[in-house]
C-alpha cells in the first residue's frame, strides 16, 4: 500500500496541485478525467523509473497500466516482481 500511496501523492502534487488524498479516487480514471494528458503519461513514467527502479518499454505505455492510481501500482508491481 505504500508504493500506492507514493504514487498518489506524485499525481495529486503534481497534476492537481493538491495534498488532498480525497481530491482524487484510486480507481478513478486519470486519462477520462483529464488529469493526465500523453505528456502527464511520459512524466509519471521517468518518477516511476527513478522511484522503482524499473524500465517501461513503449508497447507498455497503455491505457490499461496508467488510468488510475491503482492500475498504476499494480503495473509497477507486476515489474517490480516480474
Amino acid at each position: 500500500m505504500e508504493q500506492q500511496r507514493k504514487i498518489k501523492q506524485f499525481v495529486l502534487q503534481n497534476f492537481l496541485f493538491s495534498e488532498d488524498e480525497s481530491a482524487l479516487g484510486d480507481q478513478d480514471s486519470l486519462i477520462r478525467g483529464g488529469i493526465i494528458d500523453s505528456t502527464g503519461i511520459h512524466e509519471l513514467i521517468l518518477f516511476l523509473e527513478e522511484s522503482y527502479l524499473i524500465s517501461v518499454t513503449p508497447d507498455e505505455m497503455t491505457p490499461a497500466n496508467f488510468d488510475s492510481i491503482h492500475s498504476v501500482s499494480e503495473f509497477v508491481t507486476r515489474k517490480r516482481t516480474g
